[in-house]
């Protein structure tokens, strides 16, 4: 349920962590709601299959971000 604070105001969300360039996740910093991006780039509460989904795409994310940045290294010597 959300605070009154929230009811009256609207959420005051921050990032509580970056999945991706585009995605990221949020947190409300009065009543602790959680919410993601989603394929539209329009706010989604965070469930359980957001979190899963976001969890590969942050895997997949760190890999290619790894891989492009060994390629780089590679390329310079």
């Amino acid at each position: 349920m959300k605070s009154i604070y929230c009811s009256v105001f609207g959420h005051q969300y921050v990032v509580s962590k970056k999945v991706t360039y585009h995605v990221n996740e949020y947190k409300c910093t009065k009543c602790n709601v959680q919410m993601t991006t989603n394929g539209k780039g329009e706010l989604t509460p965070l469930t359980p299959k957001f979190k899963e989904i976001n969890s590969v795409l942050e895997r997949i994310h760190q890999r290619r971000k790894t891989k492009k940045l060994e390629g780089l290294l590679i390329f310079e010597h």
